[in-house]
Formats: structure tokens, sequence, C-alpha cells
């Protein structure tokens, strides 16, 4: 939280909303309120990269002249002192004659997401292809990825389903012998969500239509 008042009172003006957006985003978001005026650090709320107000902005004297189209600066990324990586975003702050004169920064500190993401995707991964011993006799594993591959490759979604979708599907894992185990007639059924007879029906079109 920043303790310093803010004593430009044209920015000022600016520090309940940074307020307001460290307080929403607390604690894993640095609010930086920039003096571009005096070069420094006007006021600053959850501070996590060792700053304090009255420091250089650190923002060279170019980067102070915004034309009037500048009204937001990113997000861009930037690395954190512990090697964290921060997505940050920058509004362009003026005064009633349209001058440039202060920077309200937001530094998102998103390592957290990636260290979640890294895990899930430990988690979510297979680094190694199945041993075929074990599913080589799994006609309902195979009737499970074909189908799905299936509507994949289509674009398609299982409950939008058409008549002819679903003759089109029966034909293609017909193609590939699916349907000469015992019981797999009854398993599309109740993975499609019809009945047995339907996918007789389906699976005699689709042989009618082949030949």
């Amino acid at each position: 939280m920043n303790r310093e008042p803010v004593t430009n009172f044209r920015l000022a003006m600016h520090a309940p909303a940074a307020s307001a957006i460290s307080a929403l985003l607390y604690p894993h978001a640095e609010v930086v309120l920039h003096d571009l005026k005096a070069g420094t650090i006007a006021a600053i709320w959850n501070c996590f990269s060792g700053r304090s107000v009255g420091e250089d902005s650190l923002i060279e004297a170019e980067f102070t002249r915004f034309s009037a189209k500048d009204m937001v600066l990113g997000p861009y990324e930037k690395t954190g002192p512990d090697g964290q990586r921060f997505k940050s975003i920058s509004a362009v702050l003026r005064d009633g004659e349209g001058e440039a004169i202060g920077l309200l920064c937001i530094n998102l500190d998103v390592s957290m997401i990636d260290n979640a993401l890294k895990l899930l995707s430990a988690f979510a991964g297979a680094e190694q292809p199945r041993p075929q011993a074990l599913f080589s006799r799994d006609w309902r594993e195979e009737i499970n990825a074909a189908l799905h591959g299936w509507l994949r490759e289509r674009g398609l979604a299982l409950s939008a389903l058409k008549r002819g979708d679903r003759v089109a599907l029966v034909a293609a894992l017909d193609a590939r012998g699916l349907f000469e185990t015992r019981n797999a007639v009854d398993h599309l059924a109740s993975l499609v969500g019809a009945s047995r007879a339907s996918i007789y029906n389906y699976l005699a079109a689709a042989r009618g239509e082949n030949r």
C-alpha cells in the first residue's frame, strides 16, 4: 500500500484509481504512478520491485514526449528482481490541455501462472507412447479414439451430429473394421446417444453407399 501522499496535484486525481487497481489485484500486481515532469516515481502501491517514492523513474527522455494518439502502452513483458515474469501495461495521463504529465503502470506477476501451467503440463502430458501390448485388444478404447479423432478432424460436436454425419461416422469406423467385435454396436450407441437399431440403420446406409 502506498503510504506517501501524491504531492503533484495534477497526478493526485489518479491516485484513487491506482489504489483501487492495486487493491483488486493484490498481492499479484504492483501499481506505479510516474511524474513525467519531474522524472520520478510519484506513488507506488504493493511495491515488490524495491523502488520507492521520489526515485528516478528510469524512463528515457524521448519516451516522455508522447504523441496525442498515445493512450495505452502494452501489454509488454518485464522481468522482476527474482526472475519472475511480469505482464505490464502503462496508461498515459494527461492534463486539461492534453499534455502528458504522468504514467500509470501496472506490473502483474504472472510467474505463478507459469508455474501452474508447468505443473498441469507435467501431469497431463504423456512422455511415452502407450504400450501396444496393453491396447491391441481394447476395442472400446479404439472406438473411443476413432470417434473423437473423427469429430476433431471435422470440427464437429457429438451432440450436433445430423443423420448424414452419423452415417459418415459409422462408415469411417466400419472402414477400420471396428464393427467386427460383437458388442461394438452397443458401445457406439451408448457413446452417440442413439439406439442399437439406429446404429444398424446407419451401418446399412453406409455399406449401401459404399457399394
